[in-house]
Formats: C-alpha cells, sequence, structure tokens
C-alpha cells in the first residue's frame, strides 16, 4: 500500500516545484498565442478520424448518422469549453494536466487512478492508430505511382512511417512542434477538401445503395456500436487541451482561456468543414461500398488521391507528436521523481525512442484501421470528450440540482456512458473478423 502511495505521490506535479517544471515538456514553454491553440486543436481533432466519418455514415443510415455527428460536435465543444474554464479555476494556480484537474475534483489518489488510464489509452491509443494510418497511405501512395511495382508488405511502410517519429519525439516541448503543428492543420484541411472534392469528381456510384450495411440483425446492431466508436474517435483534443493550454501566458488580467477560447472556436469551425462534407458527401456517392478509410475508396484522378495520402502522412507525422507529448511528459516524470533519473538529453532519448518503438511494433501487428477506431472511440475516448469533464464539473462547481447546467451536464453523462459501454463490443468484433483473414506481420 506504501509503495502504490509513493507511486501515486511520484505521478503528482506541484506547481511549485520550478525545476523539474521548466525541463518537463508541457511546462517548460509559457508564451504561446491564441493561433497556437488553434493549430494545435485542430491537429489534435481532425486526424484519422475523419477519414472513417462515410464509412460510419454507412453504418448507421441518413437520420441517425446526421442526428449522431451534429450531437456529438455540439456535445463536445461544450466539453471543451468546460475544461478552457477550468483550467484556472483555482487563483494562482494552473491545472497544467487533464490528471490535475481530476486530482482537484475526487482527491490526490482517486484523481490519478481515474483520470491516467483513461487519458494514457486514448493518447498511446491513437499514437498506434496512426502508425497503421501512416503506413496504409504511404502503401496507397506507392500502390497508385506504381501499379505495376511488386506490392510491399504494410509492415515496412509502418517502419518508413515510424522513422521520423524518431527524431521528432527530441523536440523538446509543445511550442517547439508549432510549426510542425501548423503544417499538419494546414494538412488536415486540405486532405479533407479532396477527399470529398474527389468524391464529387467521381460522380455516384452505379446502384448506390444507403440500406444499412450488414445483412443480418446481429451484424446490424453490431456495425451501429463500431460506428458510434468512430464517431467518438473523431472527436479526442480533449485529452490534450489543458496540455496546450499551459503553454498560453496567463496573467489576473489577460487569463489564458481567453485567448485559448478563442483558438478552440476557430479550430471547431475548422472541425466542421472537415467532417460534415467528408461524411455526407462520401456516404452519398459511395454508399454502403464505401471503405472505412474513404481514401481507399478513391481510385481517379491518380496524382490527386496521391497527394491526397501524401497530406495524411504530413498531418499524421505532427498529429502523432501532439498526441505524444503528455505521454513523454508522464514518462519523464516517473522517471525523474520515482526513478531518480537526472533530467538530461540522453534521458529523453532513450524514454521517447522507446516509445515509439512500442507504438510502431503494436501498430506492425494490430493493422485494423477501421476496428481500432471503434475500440479505441469508445473505450476511451468517450469517458475523457463526452463525460469525464461534465462529472469534474459537477464535482467541483456543485450547480443547483434541476437547474440548466445541472440537467445539461447530465444528459451529456447519461449519453457518455452509453457511447462509452456499446461502441468497444462493434469495435472489437471488428478487428476479430479482420484477424481471420490476416497473415502476422504480412
Amino acid at each position: 500500500m506504501a509503495d502504490s502511495a509513493d507511486n501515486v505521490k511520484s505521478l503528482s506535479i506541484e506547481n511549485g516545484d520550478d525545476e523539474l517544471d521548466k525541463w518537463l515538456p508541457i511546462t517548460a514553454n509559457r508564451n504561446a498565442k491564441w493561433w497556437y491553440s488553434a493549430f494545435h486543436n485542430v491537429t489534435a481533432m481532425v486526424g484519422a478520424g475523419v477519414l472513417s466519418l462515410p464509412y460510419a455514415m454507412s453504418q448507421l443510415g441518413w437520420v441517425p448518422g446526421i442526428t449522431v455527428l451534429l450531437l456529438s460536435w455540439i456535445i463536445t465543444l461544450y466539453t471543451l469549453w468546460q475544461m478552457v474554464e477550468m483550467h484556472e479555476m483555482v487563483p494562482g494556480k494552473r491545472f497544467n494536466r487533464y490528471h490535475e484537474l481530476g486530482q482537484q475534483a475526487f482527491g490526490k489518489k482517486l484523481g490519478l487512478y481515474i483520470v491516467v488510464p483513461q487519458q494514457l489509452i486514448v493518447e498511446v491509443g491513437i499514437n498506434i492508430v496512426y502508425m497503421v494510418t501512416g503506413g496504409q497511405s504511404l502503401q496507397k501512395v506507392h500502390e497508385t505511382v506504381c501499379g505495376e511495382c511488386k506490392p510491399i508488405r504494410l509492415t515496412y511502410f509502418i517502419l518508413i512511417f515510424a522513422a521520423p517519429q524518431f527524431f521528432l519525439s527530441q523536440l523538446p516541448n509543445f511550442n517547439s512542434i508549432s510549426a510542425i503543428s501548423l503544417t499538419a492543420a494546414v494538412m488536415s484541411l486540405s486532405y479533407s477538401t479532396i477527399a470529398w472534392g474527389a468524391s464529387v469528381h467521381k460522380g455516384k456510384q452505379p446502384d448506390v445503395e444507403y440500406g444499412l450495411k450488414a445483412s443480418t440483425t446481429a451484424g446490424t446492431v453490431f456495425n451501429v456500436l463500431s460506428a458510434l466508436g468512430d464517431v467518438a474517435f473523431a472527436y479526442a483534443g480533449h485529452n490534450v487541451v489543458l496540455e496546450i493550454q499551459a503553454s498560453i501566458p496567463s496573467t489576473p488580467d489577460k487569463p489564458s482561456k481567453k485567448p485559448m477560447w478563442k483558438g478552440v472556436v476557430f479550430a471547431y469551425i475548422v472541425v466542421a468543414l472537415c467532417y460534415f462534407p467528408v461524411a455526407l458527401i462520401g456516404y452519398w456517392y459511395f454508399g454502403n461500398d464505401v471503405a472505412d478509410n474513404i481514401l481507399m475508396s478513391l481510385e481517379k484522378p491518380r496524382w490527386l488521391v496521391t497527394v491526397a495520402n501524401i497530406f495524411v502522412v504530413i498531418h499524421v507525422v505532427g498529429s502523432y507528436q501532439v498526441y505524444a507529448m503528455p505521454v513523454f511528459d508522464m514518462i519523464e516524470t516517473v522517471l525523474v521523481k520515482k526513478c531518480q533519473f537526472k533530467p538530461s538529453m540522453f534521458l529523453r532519448l532513450i524514454a521517447r525512442s522507446s516509445y515509439v518503438a512500442l507504438t510502431c511494433i503494436i501498430g506492425i501487428i494490430f493493422p485494423f484501421f477501421g476496428g481500432l477506431l471503434g475500440f479505441f472511440g469508445g473505450f476511451a475516448l468517450a469517458p475523457t470528450s463526452y463525460f469525464l469533464p461534465c462529472i469534474i464539473w459537477l464535482a467541483i462547481y456543485k450547480p443547483k440540482r434541476f437547474s440548466l447546467s445541472w440537467l445539461t451536464n447530465w444528459m451529456c453523462i447519461i449519453l457518455g456512458v452509453l457511447l462509452m459501454t456499446v461502441s468497444p463490443i462493434g469495435g472489437l468484433r471488428q478487428i476479430i473478423l479482420s484477424a481471420r483473414n490476416y497473415k502476422f506481420l504480412s
């Protein structure tokens, strides 16, 4: 029990620990502007998930699909606003990390046990999915450019994608990856536009069908559950929002929440411009035949499909780093405070390189794009994006029972818990079905 308490203590980072804070990647630099918030949030939010939205629509149908997309956009914008507001709820203190906010709401020990596992599952899970996404996009570029060439295993493309991550992972903090994040944000808007624009160019497919994809009741149910997870995966930015806000300067006269919220609103406008056209137009033109990554459904014009997949690779290179930075922060905190290592470049080299290698290996073993989205989206992203901020808000602010705030938060909690409960089932089933025909390391 004592060892457990020490372990919890080692993870807890107090604002007074200035020396460590100046070294750790989340708090090392606090001179970010509001537009840093904007493109960091776009990079975090608009990622691999947008490419699966037409496929999710094919499993849900028109009315349920549009309803789920719109509700998710509204609910997650609301919970994101809550997190921005709670960043500096205690005068003179900043909650720089998601688990610090959890500790404020639930206590030192319980807050860590509730938040840290969920946040790690989200961030590590997304990094694994992005390894697969980057590899698949590189493979698609190769197949499109060189259709007559001998096929190359997906394993090798994942390894190629992982190579630059070993170098980029050595950048010290959030602000040091700002140029990479900005490039990634531009790429996300670009390939989203290409995805729906190329769909329009290709035209509506012959005999397109919009009925439910599965032929059996059981299959339909599982597909719907998996689709809910796909949608949840598309709204993942909450897991790094406090860490992004921590990089913005703050004074009593100019609190960080003002520029942060300005950036969030801009980012969510971009999210809407990416998500809804891709989901609706992609489903309209391909119907039930759309692939779980819409770019895989596009063949012509070849040059445009190639460019789109290159943009995807560039984007997920940057997005990988945005989600990896909080993980690096946790790893380095434990190594310094618990294991008594001295902060150094060598420590970062070993720790971060080991993490990149681990996510690469897992991505090679489980390269099931659609199933991974559904599983991780429901299991981990639903709590951290849909209802955990609401629970924290209720625990800290204690709004009057049956007030608008109380009712709104409880509605989000109920919907989020249902999403977390049912959607991983569909994603896990899809992984199992994909694994039947999968040859290890092929």
